[in-house]
């Protein structure tokens, strides 16, 4: 949600609240959450975790923006030990470029490679053109390091329109926004970072974190032992909607 640099804390503090009303009230065509996915189709698909129908288990997808970061290995080590896969929402500038192994370990683990934008402008204030560039980037550089190109993305602070969906329906990418945020770019409290996420978490909820943050990647362990006791079982994105699957142009949110 956020990008990285000296003004980065007090941006996103000062457009967290109007970007959070924006994004949860919607303003897209097509909008789509997951069990109406699901509902839509009629086969499904496995993960790299094992199958999980979640039509039937209590699902909860895992998601970080913003990456990757110095603390990404980390959090790769933690969610290898736990077994749970996520979905990282990756930058081009300043992170893809400057740790391609990370962007390869992700996708070698089984985690979902999808696009925060090259250089997290807001895409409904700049023009066609720049909105191309900013999600074609890192699906170009994504895809020389994996091997295939992202289908996923997620706009900056939430912030989306209907030219913003046409565009990524002719890139072939499906916007996914988010339940659940612990505003961790508001704190270096892990234990607060924790609170908030499961005060919130519902069946499909969509947990919005960034790795990119000091106190994050420490809350993980507690967020995950937390949930998996109440039942909750960790997919990708993907794995949340199937047997559905991302259709490009159509915006995913729980």
């Amino acid at each position: 949600m956020t990008k990285t640099g000296t003004g980065l804390r007090s941006t996103a503090a000062l457009a967290a609240a109007a970007a959070l009303v924006l994004t949860l009230a919607g303003c897209g065509r097509g909008d789509t959450t997951p069990s109406a996915a699901r509902a839509q189709a009629a086969a499904g698909a496995p993960g790299r975790f094992g199958t999980v129908d979640c039509r039937q288990a209590k699902c909860v997808a895992l998601t970080f923006d913003a990456g990757p970061s110095e603390n990404s290995a980390r959090l790769l080590d933690i969610l290898k030990e736990k077994q749970v896969p996520a979905t990282f929402f990756l930058l081009g500038a300043r992170h893809i470029e400057k740790y391609p192994e990370l962007v390869e370990r992700m996708a070698a683990e089984g985690h979902e490679v999808a696009s925060h934008t090259w250089d997290h402008k807001i895409l409904t204030r700049i023009s066609e053109a720049q909105i191309r560039d900013e999600i074609q980037r890192p699906n170009d550089a994504i895809e020389r390091l994996i091997g295939h190109r992202p289908t996923l993305m997620r706009p900056p602070q939430g912030r989306t329109n209907d030219t913003v969906h046409r565009i990524c329906e002719e890139l072939g990418m499906s916007e996914v926004l988010w339940s659940v945020t612990a505003k961790d770019y508001t704190t270096d409290d892990s234990a607060l970072i924790t609170k908030r996420v499961l005060d919130q978490v519902s069946r499909d909820g969509i947990i919005l974190l960034h790795d990119i943050y000091r106190g994050t990647v420490p809350a993980v362990p507690g967020v995950i032992d937390a949930l998996k006791a109440r039942g909750y079982v960790f997919v990708t994105v993907p794995q949340l909607l199937a047997p559905g699957k991302p259709v490009p142009g159509k915006v995913y949110r729980p």
